[in-house]
């Protein structure tokens, strides 16, 4: 099984590289002028894409192929103080710049939407916001030029005291979105409400593919292993392609897009639902030797603290490792 490693959003590395710059809503409100203020957020939004695409050139000094973007590209957009604003088309340009990069060098790049985008919800408001905002992101990978494995991951969301009937709202809200929008989409099972079997269960209903959180699983069980979920789980992968490179021909068949996994370790024995600065690598080769035999090949997204320093640090640690062959700087063969 071969295994790529990725990281989230920001750069413990690269000095002033934020993908995240912001202004805050009562600072935009207080701004007389709108049109500067609203200019200011573009400028703003142009820095941010610009620090990512500084983030992928030193992704691909490292070898790291994948890679999750921060969701606040777009300060505010989306705020009620914004109304309608959409500067999305108006950065096509550094949009278009970004995704031609990621896939010259066959980088797997994805969102997560933030926690208040939410399909389980009964409430209508909370249901339209979500709406938008999932649109927004596939806009975003739409103007990057990313097709369909470029994904946004989400949870299912909030029980609202009845488990089952949440589940339900949130597959009838699922189905009710535009198919560009669902083909995007993959599922992961969270710390304390849908488990990974309840999770499970609902990509397979929706189809759509499953990403596995370990930690989450940890703690959050649902009476199986992770080992023994895992087949199912990969199927729902099961005919997903990666990006065709830059150079491939009409006639090139796009190779499979292997499955994706979240991982991270707790914080502490008294805080085991945050994350920890860096990955415990005994726990998670536990998991990767059981599966390897199945599995062709799995990309990991790490959701330590310290980022793409974790990173670095898991490889080495892997490099202790038997049975495992190193391949790359983000990469190895177990």
């Amino acid at each position: 099984m071969i295994v790529r490693l990725g990281y989230v959003a920001m750069s413990m590395l690269v000095a002033n590289a934020s993908p995240s710059k912001t202004m805050t809503a009562t600072n935009f409100a207080k701004v007389e002028d709108r049109e500067a203020a609203i200019r200011k957020l573009e400028r703003l939004a142009a820095e941010n894409i610009h620090n990512t695409l500084r983030l992928l050139k030193h992704n691909r000094a490292y070898e790291i192929e994948m890679y999750r973007m921060s969701s606040r590209l777009i300060p505010l957009i989306g705020h009620e103080l914004l109304g309608q604003w959409n500067p999305i088309p108006d950065l096509r340009e550094a949009f278009a710049e970004l995704g031609g990069y990621a896939r010259e060098h066959r980088m797997r790049l994805s969102f997560h939407p933030d926690h208040y985008t939410v399909l389980s919800t009964p409430r209508e408001d909370v249901l339209a916001s979500s709406y938008a905002d999932l649109d927004r992101h596939v806009q975003m990978l739409e103007a990057m030029g990313l097709d369909e494995s470029a994904k946004c991951n989400i949870h299912i969301g909030g029980a609202y005291g009845n488990k089952a009937v949440a589940g339900k709202r949130f597959v009838t809200h699922f189905r009710a979105m535009p198919d560009r929008i669902q083909r995007r989409i993959t599922l992961e099972n969270d710390d304390k409400t849908f488990n990974a079997l309840e999770t499970l269960e609902v990509c397979e209903d929706v189809g759509v593919p499953m990403v596995l959180d370990l930690h989450h699983h940890d703690v959050n069980p649902c009476g199986e292993s992770a080992e023994a979920l895992w087949p199912r789980i990969a199927d729902t992968w099961s005919g997903q392609q990666m990006q065709a490179g830059p150079d491939a021909s009409p006639s090139d068949a796009a190779p499979p897009l292997p499955p994706k996994i979240h991982v991270s370790s707790p914080k502490s024995d008294k805080d085991v639902r945050s994350h920890a600065d860096y990955v415990d690598a005994p726990r998670l080769m536990t998991f990767l030797r059981a599966i390897a035999p199945l599995t062709p090949r799995l990309d990991m997204m790490l959701e330590a603290k310290r980022k793409d320093d974790a990173l670095l640090q898991l490889m080495e640690a892997i490099r202790g490792e038997s049975g495992v062959t190193v391949l790359t700087q983000a990469s190895f063969e177990i």
